[in-house]
């Protein structure tokens, strides 16, 4: 294997090489907003040229794994909220499949598709922040500040959900603590007309223009087998070429139901990345439009009363019903003993819950597999021998979100 470190590139490189006959350590973060969280990467810098790079995380560890052991099971949505808060109820659904999993429960019907139409907006959300940025970074702000606008609309629909917007605390084990309301159904019948063309001016705004896929192809660019033996998933592996999506490998919440394609690249670069982010977008919109076209009827929770909180009404009038509440509440709950691994297509690939019950009333052992943290470990390669301005839209393009790498 190719020898990278700092002292054998330093070794090898001549001073008559050198720009002005010498060598620059530079920070890049962990407070510059162009790191797009807290974060840092240590750059050898010959002029403007990038050397060699060791980056730094951890900045903003909050121990959620260790608290989850120390939490019920249904107060840890709090937590997973905070990881990839671009697309939070991704990682709440995901809590809650994988809960499902250990107790043996299954939901309705009309619970998976419901889910199904709140990940795949909060995926639109996602892809939309990354790709706004990526524009923003290669000099076009306009495209972001048009598309806040339609993040803010799905924001509304959480809003409807849950009463919360960023940090969502989205759904319950079991299915959801309400059924979607009529401001919901109006909200999301208007997105799914005039989102696409508002999309289209987007578009149309960065694919096609020269100055951005000057800055863009070829930069950050990696192999899909790379970017295998670093465990890359999501739209970053399927830029590379491979196309591999939770969603199809390993169905769930009934992902089996609906017609979609896994748009891939080709040279697993930065234009790659952006574009497979474009055309997911497109495809999420179909997956809404098929569930949401054919949204089951019935009811929008499981009979799981030892975790689903029973009506406020019933608890002021029966017995029964404040006994389960303050179970549920206070955490009296135990569960079976076991340890399941269920895995979502979270915003930047395969989000992974490694779960271990000892029969308590909180998981013995939890453990996240988050995207952002194993694909993360690629980018000293991807940037070195680049300049500091490639450095900066390639970051922006793998989407690194701080929450998610330092759970």
């Amino acid at each position: 294997m190719k020898d990278n470190s700092l002292s054998n590139i330093l070794n090898q490189y001549e001073s008559k090489e050198q720009i002005d006959g010498q060598l620059y350590t530079l920070n890049l973060g962990p407070t510059h907003p162009a790191t797009h969280g807290i974060f840092q990467n240590i750059l050898t810098m010959d002029g403007e040229r990038i050397l060699h790079a060791e980056q730094t995380v951890g900045y903003i560890h909050r121990a959620f794994e260790k608290i989850s052991e120390r939490r019920n099971y249904s107060q840890i949505t709090t937590l997973t909220d905070r990881m990839n808060y671009c697309s939070a109820p991704i990682n709440n659904l995901g809590w809650h499949m994988t809960v499902e999993k250990l107790i043996g429960v299954k939901v309705p019907k009309r619970v998976d598709y419901m889910r199904v139409i709140l990940m795949e907006l909060a995926r639109i959300g996602d892809h939309l922040i990354c790709n706004g940025v990526t524009g923003m970074d290669s000099g076009a702000i306009t495209g972001l500040t048009y598309m806040f606008i339609e993040r803010e609309r799905i924001y509304d629909m959480y809003e409807q959900i849950c009463g919360a917007r960023m940090t969502t605390n989205m759904g319950r084990i079991g299915g959801f603590e309400r059924d979607f309301t009529p401001k919901f159904h109006e909200l999301l019948k208007d997105f799914l007309k005039t989102f696409p063309p508002r999309f289209k001016e987007f578009c149309t705004l960065l694919e096609r223009n020269r100055i951005f896929m000057d800055r863009t192809i070829g930069t950050g660019a990696i192999s899909a087998e790379r970017a295998l033996s670093y465990g890359f998933t999501g739209p970053n592996l399927r830029a590379a070429g491979v196309d591999y999506d939770v969603r199809v490998a390993q169905p769930y919440s009934s992902y089996e139901d609906f017609d979609f394609i896994i748009p891939v690249g080709t040279s697993g670069d930065t234009y790659d990345r952006f574009m497979v982010r474009q055309q997911e977008i497109w495809e999420s919109i179909k997956i809404i439009k098929q569930a949401y076209e054919n949204l089951p009827e019935g009811p929008f929770h499981a009979d799981v009363p030892d975790f689903y909180l029973p009506e406020k009404a019933d608890v002021y009038q029966k017995m029964e019903a404040l006994i389960y509440h303050f179970k549920i509440v206070m955490g009296e709950t135990d569960v079976p003993k076991g340890e399941v691994y269920h895995a979502v297509e979270g915003g930047n690939g395969e989000l992974g819950f490694y779960l271990v019950s000892d029969g308590g009333r909180s998981p013995y052992r939890l453990h996240f597999r988050r995207p952002c943290f194993i694909y993360y470990q690629a980018y000293p390669e991807m940037i070195t021998g680049s300049v500091i301005s490639d450095a900066i839209v390639t970051m922006c393009s793998m989407n690194i979100i701080a929450g998610e790498l330092d759970a």
